[in-house]
């Protein structure tokens, strides 16, 4: 297989020129960077999230905000790195306002997480909110099994794949939390699934 951080480069440049996303004009306009993802490419473990909000579109860097803050926090809290997991997001841009994706976006950029999927080929991913739990069970082709976020919520699903056996584990964003301070210890205590593995 070809170098993966050649291949993720490749992503960096196609996402750099994307112009037929109707985020690029907001984000060339803004300064602002394409948020492609960042840390090991060889970890079992991807966490994928849904779109980048303003710091992290001023700094190309993924969760490095306030939900990227309580994200770290959850990291502590089951004895992993930050630098040895993946993090990225589906939408690549960050919307205006800090809105949700629209359907649009995420059918647009989709295949660039797609990409980064074959190239990583996690054996677990902890999708971070409804948008990316609901993309990634379409795009393992259990659609069928999709629930509501807070149904579904520190579940795991299995799928076999082209590389071979993946779990899905969808988690609330860590935004939720800000919002919410009493879905802290939800969010922790779904978190320990990771442990498992």
């Amino acid at each position: 297989m070809q170098d993966k951080a050649k291949l993720m480069k490749k992503i960096e440049k196609e996402l750099s020129d994307f112009k037929q996303s109707p985020l690029y004009k907001y984000r060339t306009e803004n300064k602002f960077f394409p948020v492609v993802g960042e840390g090991s490419l060889n970890s079992k473990i991807m966490f994928i999230g849904e779109a980048p909000g303003k710091k992290e579109a001023q700094t190309g860097k993924p969760f490095c905000g306030a939900s990227g803050k309580f994200l770290d926090s959850m990291f502590v809290s089951v004895n992993l790195k930050r630098e040895n997991v993946y993090i990225t997001n589906i939408v690549k841009d960050r919307p205006e306002d800090n809105r949700d994706p629209s359907r649009e976006e995420i059918k647009l950029y989709g295949p660039f997480l797609d990409r980064q999927i074959e190239i990583i080929q996690p054996k677990i991913i902890a999708t971070l909110g409804r948008f990316s739990f609901e993309y990634v069970m379409r795009h393992f082709g259990l659609e069928n099994q999709i629930e509501p976020i807070s149904k579904a919520h520190g579940k795991s699903y299995e799928i076999d794949f082209s590389y071979g056996k993946v779990k899905i584990i969808p988690l609330y964003h860590p935004a939720v939390a800000l919002y919410n301070g009493g879905m802290r210890e939800t969010l922790l205590k779904d978190f320990k699934i990771l442990n498992k593995w």
